[in-house]
């Protein structure tokens, strides 16, 4: 049960999951009117599409507050936790995170919240663990939003505190510095005498040695044309878990546009992502993050196009051919698995599935 759980029920070398279909647009910040919708009926039919495909998973944003711009730019989204619980209900192999903001919601309740899901996936329930960085977001909350050390602090102890939710078989108190608890219990525990597999997303020293020591998996971004870099980084972080006695997968994104040729793909990505980008959402998106053409003269536009493409993530755009060599050089620089956001999940997964996971297999990748 461990064993599969934290290879996704997959014999696949390399795993392929859907990223972000939770949130109105996905992660494509474009106006283009065939843009995903995010409501459930849409991502209920993804989730019986990726199954049945053999897709490994599905990852939702953590979103409270859309970004603004012509198209309020992931305005609607559904709340993760029991976004995962009914597609869980509604499918047999998919393992399905929920994507929580630590600081937001105590870890008794997440805990609870956790179990529950797991229960109705039969062991199929994933967490991506959000130390939060959205200060917009935490204000309607009215929580706060603490320095980027301390982030990480609290989202040990809060970590710690799930975990002995999943695990402590009679009544435990917690004196933390953040979060204190006097006589806590919580039952059942996850499904199948084992856990959820746990992921962090941390960019920062702090949030790789936070992933490093506690997660099973750390989402990394894969600048394009910078594989060496990543592979160099792949090779670090693995080899600081096993000091650490653990055992640590590290997962990318990719932002798919795949066509039957070459100038096909290359029309659409430039029609759906530049041409037709909801520039004002994504100019709001990098100031909220500090970046702006003052602060960044040199590179602002490059940054400002990378944004566009779907809130980063490597844009893998081309024929079939194209894109499996693309996601196979991911995997050769070590990416155990990769997150895949179309414009339109729906209308492109389709034929996805029908040409690139044939290549892949005989690439020896997937079976």
């Amino acid at each position: 049960m461990q064993v599969d759980r934290f290879s996704l029920y997959s014999r696949n070398k390399l795993k392929l999951g859907l990223f972000g279909a939770n949130c109105s647009s996905g992660r494509a910040v474009t106006m283009v009117p065939e843009r995903w919708s995010g409501n459930w009926p849409d991502c209920l039919s993804l989730a019986h599409l990726a199954d049945e495909t053999g897709i490994e998973f599905m990852l939702p944003v953590g979103r409270w507050k859309g970004y603004g711009g012509d198209t309020d730019y992931q305005g609607e989204t559904l709340e993760t936790v029991t976004w995962a619980a009914g597609l869980l209900a509604a499918t047999r192999r998919l393992t399905v995170f929920g994507t929580v903001h630590a600081p937001l919601i105590h870890p008794m309740i997440a805990a609870k919240q956790f179990v529950t899901a797991d229960h109705i996936g039969e062991g199929r329930f994933g967490l991506n663990v959000v130390c939060g960085w959205n200060e917009d977001e935490f204000t309607m909350f009215s929580a706060t939003m603490r320095e980027h050390a301390a982030r990480y602090e609290f989202a040990q102890e809060w970590l710690d505190v799930v975990k002995l939710c999943w695990s402590h078989q009679g009544t435990f108190d917690f004196p933390g510095h953040f979060i204190k608890l006097q006589q806590a219990r919580a039952k059942p525990k996850p499904f199948g005498n084992s856990r959820p597999i746990v992921m962090n997303a941390g960019a920062s020293p702090a949030g790789q040695s936070f992933a490093i020591r506690n997660c099973d998996a750390l989402f990394s971004m894969t600048p394009k044309g910078k594989l060496a870099e990543f592979a160099a980084h792949v090779t670090r972080v693995k080899a600081l878990a096993r000091e650490g006695g653990r055992a640590l997968d590290v997962y990318t994104v990719a932002v798919i546009t795949c066509r039957p040729t070459m100038r096909e793909a290359e029309a659409y990505y430039r029609h759906s992502v530049i041409d037709n980008a909801d520039w004002a959402a994504v100019d709001r998106i990098l100031a909220m993050r500090g970046v702006t053409r003052e602060a960044f003269p040199d590179d602002f536009e490059e940054r400002r196009a990378h944004q566009a493409n779907g809130m980063g993530g490597m844009a893998v755009v081309g024929d079939p051919d194209h894109v499996s060599s693309e996601l196979a050089a991911l995997a050769t620089a070590g990416a155990r698995g990769i997150a895949l956001s179309f414009v339109n999940y729906l209308d492109e997964m389709p034929y996805f599935a029908q040409e690139v996971l044939p290549r892949l297999a005989r690439m020896g990748l997937r079976e």
